[in-house]
């Protein structure tokens, strides 16, 4: 396999990962970072990019779906995790799309409410999800790469005409603040998703290679893709940080980019990109609760009836989410994504390691301790447990909303100490 099949696989991973809310967290991040804009690309790349490229990699060595990420823990908790990954996705970054498709492309040009929008968006997308229609492959093929040329022009003007003078960082910890935005990305749960859907597309393709060549070629297109995240999300938050003192200190995400593209493109292009980023959303809502809907319909015998009811739901919840603003939503998000992202990076971190040092009794310790060590980070972030405690303040990482990293790195050593195969138990 050489160049083409890679660039093509990479292209197809890029588009998996590349989706409208990606746009609009990193020039913010950038905004408010000033100087310190390559600290924070760093650290959103670390849980926006290098995470779900794992999560790719673990895909290919596993050549199964998502409940094999969980199953080693057991059963029963892989279903739940299921579950629970895809109503977190269902309820948050469905309508999300919606919200900024309101803020971006509506908004500026007819003073609606974003009830309005929120209804015929999902309406529409529930149309779309009943016929499973084929116009949304075509669009998709065509949105990426007209976003990416875009945001080119955006980024070559924005370096021309600007002062390379950047000021003063608001983050207190812009580092782990950034890697915390990533989990905003739901990169990491998209590869545990749809990642299984790229793997058997590339064994569709590639059917006569075998097993390692394949891996390579995932392994290549995996890193050409991450490159291009990171060059994407760097590009973004310089631009971002050029633009720190020609804006309010307290815009929002959605109006930040909007007001860089309209100040770089002019109010035509600004009104492309909008369109661009409003069919992106669409085609990501559509998705998602088609995801599912066929995960629902697989889990009831293939009943028909069940994957109706699901998209239904899917859709009533996205018209009373989607009419509230992006940064209400992202504050909503957090508190779930405080809880289960910890455990979605640690399933992909086991996946992708030798059977020898990931056997079954390594995943349930490290995983429990995962989630125990979660609690206080998720109790954190909807108010309680705000100020240290004797049962948390001893806790390493704690104060960068990271508790669990250390504990589960310190369970999985010790786990493969004692559970060492071959030892006698």
């Amino acid at each position: 396999m050489g160049r083409k099949s890679t660039a093509l696989v990479a292209f197809a991973l890029f588009s998996l990962f590349f989706g409208a809310g990606n746009l609009i967290l990193p020039p913010l991040l950038g905004f408010k970072a000033g100087k310190l804009w390559w600290l924070v690309a760093l650290g959103f790349s670390l849980s926006a990019v290098v995470i779900p490229i794992l999560g790719i990699l673990a895909h290919a060595r596993l050549q199964g779906t998502m409940f094999d990420f969980a199953k080693k823990v057991s059963p029963k908790f892989s279903v739940l995790y299921c579950y629970v990954v895809y109503a977190i996705s269902i309820a948050l970054p469905s309508p999300r799309t919606a919200s900024v498709t309101h803020e971006m492309a509506v908004q500026p040009l007819a003073n609606t409410s974003s009830w309005i929008t929120s209804i015929i968006y999902f309406v529409l997308v529930f149309v779309f999800v009943i016929n499973r229609s084929k116009i949304l492959d075509v669009i998709g093929k065509f949105l990426t790469p007209a976003i990416l040329l875009v945001l080119v022009l955006v980024l070559g003007i924005a370096t021309v005409t600007f002062d390379l003078s950047f000021g003063a960082s608001s983050f207190e910890r812009p580092f782990s603040y950034a890697i915390l935005e990533g989990y905003q990305t739901f990169d990491a749960i998209g590869a545990v998703v749809v990642g299984g859907v790229i793997i058997i597309s590339i064994n569709l393709r590639y059917r006569n290679a075998d097993y390692d060549t394949k891996k390579r070629l995932i392994a290549r297109a995996g890193a050409l893709a991450g490159l291009g995240l990171f060059l994407v999300y760097t590009g973004l938050m310089f631009t971002g940080a050029l633009f720190q003192n020609s804006f309010d200190p307290n815009i929002s995400r959605t109006a930040l980019l909007s007001g860089i593209s309209l100040a770089t493109l002019g109010n035509v292009a600004h009104v492309f990109l909008s369109i661009l980023v409003s069919l992106a959303c669409f085609t990501t809502a559509v998705g998602i609760v088609t995801g599912t809907a066929d995960f629902i319909k697989g889990r009831f015998d293939n009943s028909q009836t069940a994957y109706w009811i699901t998209a239904l739901i899917g859709c009533v919840l996205g018209v009373f989410m989607g009419q509230f603003n992006v940064g209400y939503i992202i504050a909503v998000a957090l508190p779930a994504l405080m809880f289960i992202y910890p455990i979605t990076i640690v399933l992909i971190l086991l996946n992708i390691l030798p059977t020898k040092y990931a056997q079954a009794k390594v995943f349930k310790t490290v995983v429990l301790t995962t989630v125990l060590f979660s609690i206080p980070d998720f109790l954190g972030s909807i108010g309680f447990m705000k100020s240290p405690t004797p049962f948390t303040s001893w806790i390493p990482l704690k104060e960068y909303h990271m508790g669990w990293v250390l504990p589960a790195f310190f369970v999985f050593i010790l786990g493969n100490l004692v559970f060492k195969p071959g030892r006698i138990q």
